[in-house]
């Protein structure tokens, strides 16, 4: 069985509400739920007067209002995306129109990745291009604020989270969720970056990041602790695909149905897609095999 990430699933939230968390960061969520987006998108309003909006979320006419609702009497100076998901990133060109304040982030959906040759999977924002593109180390400062980007590719290849060094805060998109684990769906997501970005950013929880701000569910107050549990988890999900390739079960939904037999089968398509992403970094490393590329369809075998 895989080490469990513990994942808090307690929010007190009312869509539309803007509430303040700490000095610097206010919060707004989106009335998107799904069985991948929790409650909705959590958009971080960050500062006070001047101040940067995090992942304004999907085009949703009452979230943007919501959004430009708290921040009647400031400007918005910054509009930060942490990555392509279209419900991250399609209200950033509404909010630019209404406040005039530029976009940053990696770049287009998939172009962390150029070597997958533009393909990509489902669920990407390919409208979204930003003005100001950032990488690993990029500085973004405002008011009273002060955020250094990090490329995390893996959820995404274009994926940054931002990190507040007057709160010692890291808004880390979908790289990391309070509420679950984090979907990596190939050729765009990458299981072995992901697992070098988690490492980056184990490197760093605890010290300069005491704070994870995710962008769907609860905040997370001992990321050192949770992001170990995040690395142990896959660990242990390569160690499940290696015994079941060892026992001759060599097709991803025979892999699944046995893997994760405890979750709802709505997210099994899901699951099949990080699956997929284990095997691929598997294949990658010399630790599984198959006839060809790999691919959902494909009959694995040990190695």
């Amino acid at each position: 069985m895989a080490t469990p990430v513990p994942v808090n699933r307690a929010l007190d939230f009312v869509y539309g509400r803007v509430d303040r968390l700490t000095p610097l960061v206010r919060r707004v969520i989106a009335e998107n739920p799904s069985p991948f987006t929790f409650h909705g998108t959590g958009t971080y309003i960050v500062g006070r007067g001047k101040v940067a909006v995090i992942d304004p979320g999907p085009a949703i006419a009452a979230h943007v209002e919501a959004i430009l609702d708290a921040i009647a009497d400031e400007t918005v100076t910054h509009i930060l995306v942490t990555h392509t998901h279209r419900d991250h990133s399609p209200a950033a060109a509404l909010l630019h129109d209404a406040t005039g304040a530029p976009t940053y982030g990696f770049g287009p959906h998939g172009s962390g990745r150029p070597e997958a040759g533009g393909e990509v999977e489902e669920g990407g924002d390919h409208a979204f291009v930003p003005q100001r593109k950032v990488r690993s180390g990029t500085t973004i400062k405002g008011k009273g604020w002060t955020f250094t980007a990090l490329h995390t590719p893996g959820h995404t290849s274009n994926h940054i989270c931002y990190a507040l060094k007057e709160e010692a805060a890291l808004f880390s998109g979908d790289h990391v969720m309070g509420w679950s684990t984090t979907v990596i769906s190939p050729p765009d997501g990458d299981m072995q970056a992901y697992f070098r970005s988690l490492r980056s950013c184990l490197a760093r929880a605890g010290t300069a990041d005491r704070t994870y701000y995710p962008t769907h569910g609860a905040p997370i107050a001992d990321p050192r602790r949770y992001v170990a549990a995040l690395i142990a988890h896959r660990e242990d999900r390569e160690a499940e695909i290696a015994r079941c390739l060892a026992e001759g079960i060599g097709t991803i939904p025979a892999m699944v149905a046995r893997m994760y037999a405890d979750i709802p089968a709505v997210l099994h398509p899901a699951a099949a897609r990080s699956v997929l992403a284990h095997l691929v970094h598997m294949v990658e490393t010399g630790r599984a095999a198959c006839d060809g590329p790999p691919g959902e369809a494909t009959v694995y075998r040990r190695r």
